[in-house]
């Protein structure tokens, strides 16, 4: 991503549209210019540090592999190539993800996605597109305990995984007035299904047109998470500019989930690559009363969005615990059974007296 920057003019816009989003408090740091130093101070209180190399990935992806010293894990049909990671290839009922192998526990974080979606289909017959995770458990298809998921085109997600695996970037059908490639944000506990019908819009947090597909440049996103305000951004235009998307207040998001990007293909198929995966750790400054707001949270959820409960399932009966309640249950019976008798013979004997 270094050799795209180009000329600092851009980089300058670049900051000052991130700065005027958020003032003083909120501004990018593009560790990819910078020259390895400490922490860089950019405003009253507000420092930005390094890039978290533990979550990123970058050429020439020495990280990814199945060793016990691999940040990276490679699912399915996903490929390590020498310039960027194929989760896909343009190939018919393929799928494949990468898993960040280390939890996050940041605070305040900044995930900037280099990636590239292109293949032969024509203009509106492509592939499913690519999803951006946050999630509980990793190395799991579908969406359970999702905290953020991202589709690009068609998502991004978070919280836990459960039955859907990937967002549709084909609309259901030509009455459908979403324009398509499309990003679209969801945030799930466990309870909610994706539904492929209507492309998730029942529970999508917001979304937009990407037009992504066989570009000859870079195309980038950016997801923001910083005091329970999911922001997601993008440059898809050549133009060197973060471009609004998503903006969604009020996010719960659990600490000691992790990332994750997946892409599958159908009947229609694209060549679906990530080039970099960069986590940005931002440190803000919070008032007290906002200290108090911001506890650690353990499920996934969105201010005055109402997410069903999740009931954890009962464990299975051991062995012992079985034969105990069967043993009870026939001592509690045959004890009944032989009061019953001996209030019965009780009965009759009385009887016979009253009798004679």
């Amino acid at each position: 991503m270094a050799a795209t920057l180009g000329p600092s003019g851009w980089w300058q816009r670049w900051r000052r549209r991130l700065s005027a989003r958020n003032g003083s408090r909120m501004l990018l740091l593009l560790l990819l210019l910078g020259s390895g130093q400490g922490p860089r101070q950019v405003g009253a209180g507000q420092t930005f540090e390094y890039l978290k190399r533990e979550h990123s990935l970058s050429k020439p992806y020495q990280g990814v592999g199945t060793g016990s010293s691999s940040l990276w894990n490679l699912m399915g049909n996903a490929m390590v190539m020498t310039q960027y990671i194929r989760l896909t290839p343009d190939m018919q009922s393929k799928q494949g993800a990468l898993w960040n192998r280390v939890p996050c526990f940041l605070r305040d974080w900044e995930l900037q996605v280099h990636f590239k979606i292109h293949g032969q289909g024509k203009k509106n017959l492509h592939g499913d597109g690519l999803a951006i995770w946050y999630t509980k458990d990793r190395m799991q298809p579908g969406i359970g305990t999702l905290a953020c998921v991202c589709k690009i085109p068609v998502a991004v997600c978070t919280g836990i995984p459960e039955s859907a695996s990937l967002l549709s970037s084909v609309p259901p059908s030509l009455l459908s007035q979403r324009v398509f490639p499309y990003i679209s944000a969801m945030v799930n506990n466990g309870s909610l299904s994706y539904d492929h019908e209507r492309d998730g819009r029942p529970t999508e947090l917001g979304g937009c047109t990407a037009i992504v597909r066989n570009l000859h440049y870079d195309t980038f996103l950016v997801i923001r998470y910083v005091k329970r305000h999911l922001t997601i951004m993008m440059d898809i235009d050549g133009k060197h500019e973060w471009r609004d998307c998503i903006e969604v207040p009020g996010v719960r998001l659990p600490r000691g989930y992790y990332f994750g990007t997946s892409s599958i293909t159908g009947d229609l198929s694209d060549n679906h690559d990530v080039i970099s995966l960069k986590l940005f750790e931002l440190t803000v400054e919070r008032t007290p009363e906002e200290e108090k707001l911001h506890r650690d949270v353990f499920l996934p959820s969105v201010d005055n969005m109402k997410l069903p409960e999740v009931t954890a399932p009962l464990p299975p009966l051991s062995g012992l615990a079985l034969f105990l309640i069967v043993f009870f249950s026939l001592v509690f019976s045959v004890f009944a059974i032989v009061i019953g008798i001996i209030l019965y013979n009780k009965w009759q004997e009385q009887s016979r007296k009253r009798f004679y």
